[in-house]
């Protein structure tokens, strides 16, 4: 599982030029069940997305496609964490430490 973590780094006028594109992009990859949860930061300075992925070079490969990254405003810090626990919603997710 990943913590996908958005900092904008152009101003809030050049961010919500592309925002209706990233937000087709984040629901095409809900409909590809990559990912579970997804929102601003407060204050708004960013975003945060729990995705689930094979492994990172497809989640980078996915960053890499956000309108947000293609129109430069953006920049992803990704986290891989093994999901140990989970709520019972999220049971199919839950991995076990090798």
């Amino acid at each position: 599982m990943f913590v996908l973590e958005l900092s904008y780094t152009a101003p809030l006028d050049a961010v919500d030029a592309v925002l209706e594109e990233h937000v087709a992009w984040l629901d095409a990859l809900y409909g590809q069940g990559v990912f579970l949860a997804s929102g601003r930061k407060e204050p708004r300075d960013g975003g945060v997305i729990i995705a689930v992925a094979e492994d990172r070079a497809r989640i980078e490969e996915i960053t890499a496609g956000d309108p947000f990254v293609r129109a430069g405003v953006c920049a992803y810090r990704v986290t891989e964490f093994v999901a140990t626990k989970t709520a019972p919603e999220l049971d199919r997710y839950r991995e076990t430490l090798s």
